[in-house]
């Protein structure tokens, strides 16, 4: 059974860095593609950014430039460094895992419960 547990989600002014981490349980994690979407209040959940099983990347326009997502195979954690937050950012972060690998979302995705960032001074 997939479990997806997200931390490190919090309160930080505008300029400030998070880093939020997803520990990940219950299958085969190298070949899942992992990656986060984030959802603000009263807005339909968006894209954020991705690592696939190759360790490719690939990010939101919005945070291109600003974050950083990256995995680690041997603890089966992917993390996702955000850096100049901006308060457009706020939102519940949730992370999931992708088993086509690639992206593709082909066989749906599996999802965490999530993680509350705000950005406000």
């Amino acid at each position: 059974q997939v479990q997806l547990v997200e931390s490190g989600g919090g309160l930080v002014q505008p300029g400030g860095s998070l880093r939020l981490s997803c520990a990940a349980s219950g299958f085969t994690f190298e070949y899942y593609a992992m990656g986060w979407f984030r959802q603000a209040p009263g807005k339909e959940r968006e894209f954020v950014a991705e690592v696939r099983w190759s360790s490719t990347t690939s990010y939101a326009d919005s945070m291109k430039g600003r974050s950083t997502i990256s995995r680690d195979n041997t603890k089966n954690t992917v993390h996702l460094q955000m850096n100049t937050l901006k308060p457009e950012d706020t939102g519940i972060y949730y992370c999931y895992a992708d088993p086509s690998g690639h992206g593709s979302a082909v066989g749906g995705r599996s999802w965490g419960q999530g993680t509350q960032v705000t950005v406000s001074s």
